[in-house]
């Protein structure tokens, strides 16, 4: 898919006040909307940074609609969703009606009738997320949890926050690299969509040609491509590292994983070409001795479980802002109260 189909903003995801009722890519989002996001994950830590419960979805019901397995963005979204006292419904997609030849639109529609407030979606094809919440059930909160190579806007909020929490640095000073599968990262698309939005100038973008989507270019100025791995990674503040996706990849991309971890595999020696305090993240799971060596991976430079807990939080103010912006999108509540 071309970059600049995804670049068109989507104004279906705010309400008529600009505040958040879904969440289905980071792309026509405002660096404001970004910045609430992140405070208010923050706000779901205690001084001891851990993670709170609250009662700002009690008696509202989440459906995960997992159409693509993702084991731990599922658990996450299950977690904060609890951790805010909402009822939450794992729904066993493979053996819904849609297995028995109804559509997709009967099955939504009769979830939706089950008194369902938000679906967190996951789906194989891009653009699934935002058909539901545009055309199918725009009064549920739908919050995109990963559509085809489209986007992954909780995952690049949650890298956001990690990078955030972890440098104390502003993001316009900061040099970060993205490494590795570029092509069929959704990942890798909605970080620079967040980065950029966020005041990012230095984004180094490393891979191989064949890594790399067609329209690369379109990225703008302020994202950079190297080739070479010590070149790309000097002076980083922060490195995110990729897993190459063999279930994506459908051209003869890479000669092996023993090839790509020759050339772009972080380890000791190249993770001293960057600065001194850079962090090193992984949206996981990881493939060990192929993106990243375990040395790394386990270091006291990696903050790749920090992630994992970020995204609890980021998550619980995804869905809590999106149901509220529904709520007043509707007329049920006056203000935002997160």
């Amino acid at each position: 898919m071309h970059l600049a189909a995804l670049h068109t903003p989507s104004q279906i995801q705010l309400n008529k006040d600009g505040n958040l009722k879904h969440f289905i890519t980071i792309e026509g989002l405002s660096k404001q909307t970004l910045t609430k996001i992140l405070d208010t994950a923050q706000s779901f830590f205690n001084d001891q940074n851990q993670l709170i419960t609250n009662n700002l979805l009690e008696g509202r019901t989440v459906m995960n609609l997992f159409f693509e397995n993702s084991t731990r963005t599922r658990t996450t979204f299950e977690a904060a969703a609890k951790r805010l006292s909402a009822n939450v419904l794992n729904i066993d997609i493979a053996r819904s009606s849609t297995s028995k030849g109804e559509t997709l639109r009967d099955t939504l529609w009769n979830l939706e009738a089950m008194a369902a407030d938000i679906f967190v979606v996951r789906h194989s094809s891009s653009g699934a997320a935002h058909f539901i919440a545009k055309d199918v059930c725009p009064n549920i909160a739908i919050i995109n949890a990963g559509d085809g190579r489209h986007a992954h806007p909780t995952q690049a909020m949650l890298d956001m926050l990690t990078i955030r929490r972890e440098t104390k640095k502003d993001f316009a000073d900061m040099s970060i690299a993205i490494i590795g599968d570029i092509k069929h990262s959704r990942v890798a698309r909605s970080d620079v969509a967040a980065l950029q939005t966020l005041g990012c100038k230095d984004i180094r973008v490393i891979a191989p040609n064949t890594l790399l989507p067609f329209g690369f270019e379109e990225y703008g100025a302020d994202v950079r491509l190297f080739n070479k791995m010590e070149d790309g990674i000097r002076d980083c503040d922060v490195i995110i590292t990729l897993r190459i996706q063999n279930e994506r990849i459908d051209s003869p991309a890479l000669s092996s994983p023993a090839e790509f971890y020759k050339m772009y595999g972080l380890n000791k020696e190249r993770l001293a070409l960057a600065k001194p305090d850079c962090i090193v993240m992984h949206p996981g799971p990881m493939n060990r001795g192929v993106e990243i060596d375990s040395s790394i991976a386990d270091g006291p430079q990696s903050v790749i479980l920090n992630q994992v807990t970020n995204g609890i939080a980021v998550r619980m103010a995804v869905l809590a802002l999106a149901m509220q912006g529904q709520l007043q999108e509707q007329g049920l509540i006056e203000a935002i109260a997160v």
